[in-house]
């Protein structure tokens, strides 16, 4: 009879004999499409090269903004998250109180999702790079974007509004 050790050393054991013959069978043709690509952006005239490097330094500048607005607010609301947890575990609070902070968990969770969302329809229907803020009935949204359109402003807050039930207040900026 195989004892616990035996089986575990003939399991992997076989796992890594598989994995080594579907790594020796694997197609040669991955590889080479890899590769080729690689090659045919290695030929890229220097003109071509300047010319991306341009769209991607654009892109990265774009979306700092951004991206440092999403951090911001994401360590402001692990602060209050921690805050909140600890007050959870504490021995000292009553009933009513822990149900008022796991409340405020839930709801700080249901922000952030209903924020993610908006992020993702205003990037689905305007196609446009976006943060969203909302602070009880007051939505901040701020758009990455060169056009600063009113009427364009307009369409986001309208498309938005349809998310919620009640009235909200919507700001929208345009940031470059």
């Amino acid at each position: 009879m195989i004892n616990k050790q035996g089986l575990w050393f003939l399991t992997l054991t076989s796992l890594a004999l598989v994995l080594s013959v579907y790594y020796i069978t694997m197609p040669n043709e991955l590889l080479l499409t890899n590769n080729s690509n690689y090659l045919g952006s290695m030929k890229d005239t220097n003109e071509n090269k300047e010319e991306k490097d341009k769209e991607i330094d654009e892109t990265i500048s774009e979306s700092e903004l951004i991206t440092s607005m999403r951090v911001e607010l994401e360590t402001e609301r692990l602060q209050i998250i921690d805050e909140l947890q600890e007050k959870l575990s504490d021995k000292n609070l009553t009933v009513d109180e822990k149900n008022e902070v796991y409340e405020d968990l839930r709801y700080i969770s249901e922000v952030s999702s209903l924020e993610e969302t908006l992020e993702k329809k205003i990037k689905d229907e305007f196609k446009l790079t976006s943060f969203v803020k909302i602070d009880n009935d007051i939505v901040d949204v701020v758009v990455n974007s060169k056009n600063h359109d009113k009427s364009l402003a307009v369409n986001i807050m309208k498309s938005l509004q349809e998310e919620f039930e009640d009235k909200m207040y919507i700001s929208v900026s345009f940031k470059e």
